[in-house]
């Protein structure tokens, strides 16, 4: 048996504009979790489209169990054993968990009329479910589930496809705590019974608990490797950044004591028993934290008049607004940068420049007709400002990475001058280093005057950013938190349903 299951000889990528991958190399042992790490645009994901048929390296070879393989397409992939779970979920709402597991695999009985077997479907998905920690019925659809239990139904759809090597590029992304750990857990099952794994993430702390070794790449080539024995915190920063990060989270110079923007009695169609208020200061970031299913997305989509609410008064500068659509929101100066960029944040196939300006075409018009010049001003000038990584304004944000498709989504409304800004989940599925800059931006905007609120599943982001933490359990505000009382477990506390002390 060869000593490495898979092995990546100097890969090279060019796309229009783009080197891509610049002469990489990754060897992965059998039974063997590597994880990949990196910032935005460093090529990671490009690497792993490479492995799994999405794309075709231009030069370099492929060696899967010590021969030479070319991997034309995902069939040829799923061949050899490569499975993929994706960042960006490949799940169909129109089926049942099931149908999604077995999705172009379906057996069949009947002879030539070639019916689905949906008993055995059912049978042996349920295997597969178990063994990843999702006890719900196979029969289940799709469309009933959070997007954590979605994220569980592509790992064991992973599983049952048998796979040798499975790539996880960002599988806790959705992922409560608990889910995570579950996770981490199949991660190492996997791992004892011989499955090697690549692991991408951009939260370090798993990669210590679960990763025999560490591969980082920078702007698209390999930055170096960690043993498990050296794998810290700092370390894999330094590998993929190029230097050490220093003050992660800033604190401003403090938020003005009244009120700003104030949300009374407000009732979601998510809880409609449930209402929720609060207020924010100019230059406050208001943090919301709780558990995946606590009503918080609902919420700002409810204030940003994506979905009515059913009640409730919300107010700027101590005047009423009436919120009934996006459109009214953005006249307003109240903005959403929403969780899922890809779907709800940006017209993928649509420019840089025109995604950073639509929200705002009237500004870069005359007489109602769009100077382009007005757009390619705006759009440079936010490009710049933001440092997102791209060709040129011209260029699709589809052929952008998740974390510069996420900084086109901030300049969008940055270049609106907002009053009120809701981020939600604003580091989804982003680096390290780019988190950094996220922060700091978010920082500048509240100490400008800005009233910011922050919507995040990730602790310690929670507790590092905030001026007040509002937590929320099935629907309400179980209460709030200031600076001196911020910690894991009086969050946790109110996200389960404790009372403040």
């Amino acid at each position: 048996m060869p000593a490495s299951l898979l092995e990546l000889k100097n890969i090279t990528k060019r796309f229009p504009g783009v080197l891509a991958l610049d002469d990489v190399s990754l060897s992965v042992g059998h039974g063997e979790v590597v994880a990949l790490i990196g910032e935005n645009g460093a090529g990671k994901s490009t690497l792993m489209n490479i492995l799994g048929g999405v794309h075709q390296a231009d030069a370099g070879e492929i060696l899967f169990d010590g021969e030479r393989v070319v991997i034309r397409s995902v069939a040829d992939a799923l061949s050899l054993g490569i499975g993929f779970i994706h960042q960006e979920l490949h799940v169909l709402d129109n089926l049942d968990v099931a149908g999604n597991v077995f999705l172009g695999r379906e057996p069949f009985w009947g002879g030539r009329l070639r019916l689905i077997d949906r008993r055995r479907m059912a049978r042996e998905s349920e295997v597969y479910l178990k063994r990843s920690g999702l006890a719900i019925p196979p029969q289940t659809p799709l469309q009933d589930l959070s997007p954590a239990q979605r994220q569980m139904v592509e790992i064991a759809k992973a599983l049952s496809q048998n796979a040798r090597l499975i790539i996880m590029d960002e599988p806790t992304s959705s992922l409560t705590l608990s889910e995570t750990e579950r996770l981490l857990a199949t991660v190492c099952d996997l791992s004892e019974h011989g499955v090697s794994v690549i692991y991408i993430s951009h939260r370090l702390g798993e990669i210590e608990s679960c990763a025999d070794r560490v591969v980082a790449l920078r702007d698209g080539r390999n930055a170096g490797e960690l043993s498990a024995g050296e794998v810290s915190h700092q370390k894999m920063v330094s590998l993929m950044i190029g230097r050490k990060l220093e003050d992660l989270y800033v604190h401003g110079k403090g938020p003005q004591p009244t009120p700003y923007f104030q949300v009374e009695g407000l009732r979601t169609q998510y809880r409609p028993r449930h209402r929720i208020s609060f207020d924010v200061a100019r230059g406050e970031i208001l943090g919301f934290a709780g558990l995946v299913g606590a009503g918080r997305s609902e919420m700002a989509q409810a204030v940003f008049g994506v979905n009515a609410p059913l009640a409730g008064t919300v107010r700027l500068e101590d005047r009423p607004l009436a919120i009934h659509s996006p459109r009214d929101a953005i006249a307003a100066g109240v903005f959403l940068v929403p969780e899922d960029r890809r779907h709800t944040g940006l017209i993928t196939e649509m420019t840089v420049r025109e995604n950073i300006t639509l929200a705002g075409l009237r500004r870069c018009a005359t007489w109602l007709l769009v100077r382009p010049d007005r757009e390619t001003e705006i759009a440079r000038r936010q490009v710049e400002a933001l440092r997102i990584k791209t060709p040129g304004i011209e260029t699709q944000a589809m052929n952008l990475s998740g974390g510069n498709q996420q900084k086109v989504v901030l300049a969008k409304w940055l270049s609106l001058e907002p009053k009120v800004i809701i981020f939600d989940e604003p580091t989804r599925g982003i680096d390290v280093g780019a988190k950094a800059e996220i922060y700091r931006l978010m920082r500048d905007l509240a100490d400008r005057g800005v009233a910011v609120i922050m919507i995040s599943s990730d602790m310690e982001e929670v507790i590092g950013v905030s001026d007040r933490i509002a937590v929320m359990h099935e629907g309400e505000i179980a209460g709030f938190l200031k600076r001196d009382q911020f910690s894991e477990q009086a969050i946790m506390d109110l996200a389960v349903g404790s009372k403040a002390a």
